[in-house]
């Protein structure tokens, strides 16, 4: 038997598989060269990347800190405990499951929590900013609930929140959810709260996109006011991809803690909580909130930057890390439009916008962050110059067509300078630790 000797276990990934090296070189040169605007995109630490590929990768565990099924799980508890502890210091609840896998695995872990098949939950409608694992039909949430919508007003488009009252009053949800993935403004969390407690339901806020924002102070806390609140760990908190479950309630918790595991997933992935805890810790620090002050000030100036051009931003503006540009009035498409601005450098992601009369595969709508390149060190004049760039390719777009290509070359040219002057790490050619090929972005640039 040809067994492994122990320097099959230090060979690089360029020469133990060249062909998928050089697919995440490729990316990495992708990354370092364009511009992304997609909200739910950030750019992590290399303290959170080096927790995320690192030795725990190795570790299985099961069940939680203090009662786990297999052996050697000392390590595990303390970093399980240590991310929990820090996930609850900075969201100020008292409980925290930060074992999901994902941001859909965890909202699936509180509908099996507090919900029975067939239940009924009321949530945004997903072309009013509703996220799919909130009662969409091609999701598990849409297929084993009865889901009831609300949407926003024509006019502002705003929350309409007496309609929410109505049909909360109608059908009587067990269950109601404020948060999105693309609504642009503040949510008025205690005016949710007055509404399900009428009705004896409960309320879950999903703060994904703003959960830096409030880690930060710039945006109220849902904490005291929700029975349960979930959030992601990347976008604007720069950590890992996945969720947590935060609630300041002891019998939810312990609902929560068993539908998560072993409810709906088993084995915990150990090294993406490792990495949840850094990026834990990194939001906890003073010059956090600087960074968060700054998503904020850039998205605005996007905004801002569009409508001086005049494209029509969804409500006016946003609250959020990211804007919803309507493109009707231009008789464009999001599908056409994100496709241009990919080949010109800058990532957008089309999405609906209220009352879209497209399906989600074409759209009538973009939506624009500013996470990853407020990461980069872009601020306000660099993201008022992106939203001129964008503007000049959907005037092209409209009027000149046919100079589609020449306006995406130099909008090209243009975000190149802009990415060599803020370049997507610290060094150009991705180390960060002398003598370590081990600590290099996957050695892209070998």
């Amino acid at each position: 038997m040809d067994l492994p000797t122990a320097e099959h276990f230090d060979e690089e990934l360029v020469d133990v598989d060249p062909e998928l090296h050089s697919a995440i070189s490729q990316e990495y040169h992708t990354e370092r060269d364009q511009i992304s605007l997609i909200a739910s995109e950030n750019l992590s630490s290399l303290a959170v990347r080096q927790a995320l590929g690192g030795i725990l990768t190795n570790k299985t565990v099961e069940g939680y800190p203090g009662a786990r099924y297999l052996g050697g799980s000392a390590m595990a508890d303390r970093i399980e405990t240590l991310a929990a502890d820090r996930a609850r210091a900075l969201f100020g609840s008292a409980f925290a499951n930060v074992q999901p896998h994902s941001g859909s695995q965890m909202n699936q872990a509180v509908l099996m929590a507090v919900l029975k098949p067939g239940d009924t939950l009321l949530s945004m409608d997903t072309t009013c900013g509703g996220h799919l694992s909130h009662g969409a039909r091609s999701n598990i949430s849409g297929q084993l609930f009865r889901i009831k919508k609300y949407g926003v007003d024509r006019a502002t488009g705003l929350i309409d929140y007496e309609e929410v009252r109505t049909v909360a009053r109608k059908h009587r949800p067990k269950l109601v959810i404020a948060g999105g993935s693309s609504y642009p403004r503040s949510i008025e969390f205690a005016r949710f709260r007055e509404i399900a407690d009428e009705i004896e339901s409960l309320l879950l806020v999903d703060m994904s996109h703003f959960a830096g924002l409030v880690a930060a102070g710039l945006h109220p806390n849902p904490i005291p006011v929700a029975h349960v609140v979930t959030s992601t760990t990347y976008k604007n908190l720069r950590g890992p991809r996945g969720g947590i479950i935060l609630t300041n309630c002891s019998e939810l918790a312990r609902e929560i803690d068993a539908a998560v595991s072993p409810g709906i997933q088993d084995s915990p992935a150990l090294h993406q909580i490792a990495a949840k805890a850094v990026c834990f810790h990194e939001a906890l620090q003073p010059n956090f909130r600087s960074y968060a002050a700054a998503v904020l000030d850039n998205a605005r100036s996007l905004a801002e930057g569009l409508k001086e051009r005049n494209y029509v931003v969804a409500t006016g503006g946003t609250d959020m890390p990211f804007i919803l540009v309507d493109l009707r009035r231009a008789r464009l498409t999001g599908d056409v439009v994100s496709a241009r601005l990919e080949a010109a450098g800058i990532l957008v992601n089309k999405n609906q916008i209220p009352f879209d009369t497209m399906g989600p595969r074409v759209t009538s709508g973009i939506r624009l962050g500013a996470n990853a390149g407020t990461s980069r060190g872009l601020g306000p004049d660099e993201f008022h110059h992106l939203a001129r760039l964008v503007a000049d390719l959907l005037d092209v777009l409209v009027e000149n067509p046919h100079r589609t290509i020449e306006t995406e070359k130099g909008i090209r040219s243009q975000v190149k300078d802009l990415c060599r002057r803020f370049p997507f790490y610290a060094s150009e050619n991705g180390s960060h630790r002398r003598g370590s090929r081990t600590l290099t972005l996957q050695s892209c640039q070998a």
